[in-house]
């Protein structure tokens, strides 16, 4: 079993050149709520959840975007109660948010 039994990472990737990035889409704050809600549920820690940062995970035009691992699941999202139904459902039950799912075909 693996140390954890999902990862979630946000992008956070603030560009300086201008160029839309999910830093300028309130992705920081998305994260916040993540990790805040999912140590309330004490989902956290061995065996659980962990949230993590990560710079650009290159699917720029969907952002702002989250990636679950280990089941390699996209989401967008646009707010906390976007965030929240990650983790009730997909975190926390295993069950993939289709509604929220980025395309494949959405890239930088």
């Amino acid at each position: 079993m693996s140390y954890y039994q999902r990862h979630i990472f946000f992008c956070l990737n603030q560009r300086d050149n201008g160029e839309a990035c999910c830093a300028q889409l309130a992705a920081q704050s998305a994260f916040d709520h993540c990790k805040a809600r999912v140590k309330a549920l004490a989902l956290a820690g061995k065996g659980g959840v962990r949230v993590n940062k990560a710079g650009c995970l290159d699917r720029c035009a969907g952002g702002p975007v989250a990636v679950v691992y280990p089941e390699a699941v996209w989401y967008t999202f646009v707010d906390q109660a976007d965030i929240d139904e990650i983790v009730d459902q997909h975190l926390q039950q295993g069950r993939v948010v289709e509604r929220l799912v980025l395309p494949d075909s959405v890239g930088r």
